[in-house]
């Protein structure tokens, strides 16, 4: 044990230890120690003693500048001389206004005053073999800044974002081990001129190795790997497997798996072989059928009037595309703010093993009134402003209350309307319609009243229908103004009809409003009843067809052929508002509106009668048949369109057309594509005019002419 403050001696020059009490002796005794403490004073806020003026001075006391090779020797107990005074250090301070405190400014700083010019070009190396260059430069950093930049540093900054759009766009198609760099060049001989480059190096394409399916079982089998079209060997695309992965959730709904589920992907790559083993987890769900109606929210349609809507039936295999088209349909009837169709599960598993599922209509209100209106004008045939109030529901379920008004230079007239759609069956509308109406054309004048119903099955906005029909009833009573051969004069004559008019349509186009592609064949047939002093039975037929061929994406050729007769009857026993008239926007343009046809005897003319003395005055009276054809160019670009036109047509005072007298109308027009359909605006002049024939026709409306 060693006493507290002691030491023992260690070293070479320690003295040899000759007993314990030398060992332990104190180097310094204690009272020695304390002694030699300078006084300290209980006031620790008193000011430091000051050194003595002959402190001993020793090596260790002076600074180490001093103690150089050139320093004078110092003698002990001096101090060393000071040092020269800095001549810098004593010249008097700068005032403050003589300092620049302006602050150091950045190119944020720079509002109304130039920005530096910094114009660059950008290339991209190494993208052009993958087909990745277009895509690249619609996304490049690089190019979205037009070749300007405010320095430098924010173009080096844009090709570190394009390095890693590279990359990206690399890994894309499979090539996982491709790099890119971004270099930035002066241009020789231009200041403030860059040139950025994006060079990227590929490397080697991985391609698909083992694929692997982690799914239930599935009826077929092999269900889930038939819809996955992958296969061994394909390059590792991005969009390739992401496609096929959707075709997964796509296709499985319409096969009975409504629930299915897919999982995240994991493709594990061999550098060595080039290869990426990829797995992919499918959680199929139950295989499910079809069960019934459920409903929640706004009740637009009880449950009764919801099931005329599906097209399955309950136990049938559930299919995707069913619902949506129910969803659909019930969209289409326009009483819906919003509709949602989704399946729910129920638990129930039937007879053949699939489990019964339910499907939940979720029904938002929306408004049931709505106004509209349009107008247009065609020559021969005015303006015409039309307006109409509907009810949707004003009779549950789609029972509509449609008012409707009609006001033109030439037509006036009112009329009521009762229709109600899926009547009992989905897309079957029972129409029922009065209306009175007085047109006035060089035709005829005439004061007509009208009671008609209708049944048909038709297409709509939404679900275009390949098939479509209809037939129903007229009940016409009509007073007019009709030539009269024996006076040879007009006169007037007041004629009732009933009618029992049918339409078949048979329609392959792509849109009802603007078709582009496809055919369409319609005919009419009417058998009617002419009372007029006696009864007098006749049929009213027309045929036409039509048909669109897309010559490329803007330009589609569209063609019509239409033919009508009437047997049975004379010419002169039919009301004139019931003949055959050519000319106008929807038939023959570049005649004035049902122009085409036979004229009254010249002889009907009065000398004098300043009225009647033009040749324009020889009026149209109307024939039992009519042929027209009609072909267009329509060129579309962007929301406009161009379309030169070409027609030729007649009506015939016989039962059955001929060519013999064709009239031809040709002209030009243009197209304002909107989201409802074309407006239109022809130009035509007639080829072959007869006295009287304006020079330019001018017809304006909504929709194509065919």
């Amino acid at each position: 044990m060693q006493t507290p403050g002691t030491a023992p001696a260690r070293g070479p020059d320690a003295p040899p230890e000759q007993g314990a009490s030398t060992v332990d002796a104190p180097i310094v005794p204690d009272a020695e120690f304390d002694r030699a403490l300078p006084p300290l004073s209980d006031d620790i806020n008193a000011p430091l003693e000051p050194m003595p003026a002959d402190a001993p001075a020793t090596a260790a006391s002076v600074p180490a500048p001093a103690r150089d090779a050139a320093a004078q020797p110092i003698t002990p107990g001096e101090l060393p001389p000071p040092p020269a005074p800095d001549a810098a250090l004593a010249q008097p301070l700068e005032p403050l206004s003589a300092f620049n405190s302006e602050p150091l400014r950045s190119v944020a700083d720079i509002k109304d005053q130039e920005a530096p010019d910094i114009r660059y070009a950008s290339e991209v190396r190494g993208l052009d073999p993958l087909g990745l260059t277009d895509e690249f430069n619609s996304l490049s950093a690089l190019r979205e800044g037009k070749g300007k930049a405010d320095n430098a540093t924010q173009v080096a900054a844009r090709g570190r974002e394009d390095e890693q759009l590279a990359v990206r766009l690399m890994k894309s198609l499979g090539y996982y081990d491709g790099t890119a760099i971004s270099t930035i060049e002066n241009v020789p001989g231009e200041k403030q001129r860059l040139k950025a480059i994006v060079s990227a190096t590929p490397g080697q394409q991985y391609k698909l190795g083992t694929i692997t399916v982690q799914t239930q079982p599935t009826t077929p089998p092999d269900l889930v790997r038939k819809e996955l079209p992958l296969r061994t060997g394909d390059p590792i695309e991005a969009a390739r497997v992401q496609g096929a992965e959707a075709n997964v959730s796509l296709k499985l709904p319409q096969q009975g798996y409504p629930f299915v589920k897919v999982g995240e992907r994991d493709i594990l790559l061999d550098e060595q072989t080039g290869r990426g083993d990829y797995t992919l987890p499918v959680d199929t769900g139950p295989r499910s059928s079809f069960g019934v109606l459920r409903t929640e929210g706004d009740p637009v349609f009880d449950l009764k009037h919801l099931n005329v809507f599906p097209r399955f039936d309950e136990g049938q295999l559930y299919d995707n595309r069913k619902a949506d088209d129910l969803r659909e349909a019930l969209v289409a009837t326009g009483l819906f703010n919003g509709v949602g169709v989704q399946p729910v599960r129920t638990g129930t598993i039937l007879p053949d093993g699939t489990e019964q599922v339910d499907l939940m209509v979720r029904q938002t209100r929306g408004p049931a009134k709505s106004l509209s209106g349009g107008a247009g004008f065609q020559t021969g045939q005015g303006v015409t402003v039309e307006g109409t109030f509907t009810n949707r529901n004003r009779f549950p379920p789609e029972g509509a209350l449609i008012l409707g008004a009609i006001a033109g230079t030439q037509q006036q007239g009112v009329s009521a309307t009762f229709r109600r759609q899926n009547a009992g069956r989905r897309d079957r509308t029972v129409t029922l319609i009065a209306s009175a109406l007085r047109a006035n054309y060089d035709a005829f004048e005439a004061f007509t009243g009208t009671l008609a119903g209708r049944i048909s099955y038709d297409s709509t906005p939404i679900w275009q229908k390949r098939f479509t029909y209809s037939y129903g009833f007229e009940l016409v009573g009509t007073n007019e103004s009709v030539f009269d051969f024996g006076e040879n004069d007009r006169t007037r004559r007041t004629y009732g009809v009933l009618a029992l008019p049918g339409q078949v349509l048979f329609d392959t186009s792509d849109n009802l409003l603007n078709p582009t592609r496809g055919y369409r064949l319609k005919l009419n047939l009417s058998p009617e009843t002419s009372v007029q002093g006696s009864v007098q039975p006749y049929a009213r037929t027309l045929v036409e067809g039509t048909a669109y061929y897309p010559v490329s994406d803007k330009l589609v050729i569209a063609g019509r052929v239409r033919a009508g007769s009437i047997f049975g009857i004379a010419r002169d026993d039919i009301a004139p508002s019931r003949r055959y008239y050519g000319g106008g926007g929807g038939s023959v343009r570049g005649y004035g509106f049902q122009r085409l046809g036979p004229l009254e005897p010249a002889s009907s003319l009065v000398p004098g009668d300043k009225d009647r003395d033009e040749a324009r005055d020889l009026r149209p009276i109307g024939g039992r048949s009519i042929n027209e054809f009609s072909i267009e160019a329509r060129y579309r670009f962007g929301n406009f369109g161009i379309v030169p036109f070409l027609d030729a047509g007649n009506a015939y005072e016989s039962s059955l057309p001929n060519a013999s007298d064709l009239k031809f109308g040709a002209g030009i027009g243009g197209r304002f594509y909107t989201n409802f359909g074309p407006m239109r605006v022809d130009v035509a002049t007639p080829l072959n005019p007869r006295p009287g024939d304006a020079k330019v026709a001018l017809y304006i409306s909504i929709g194509q002419a065919f």
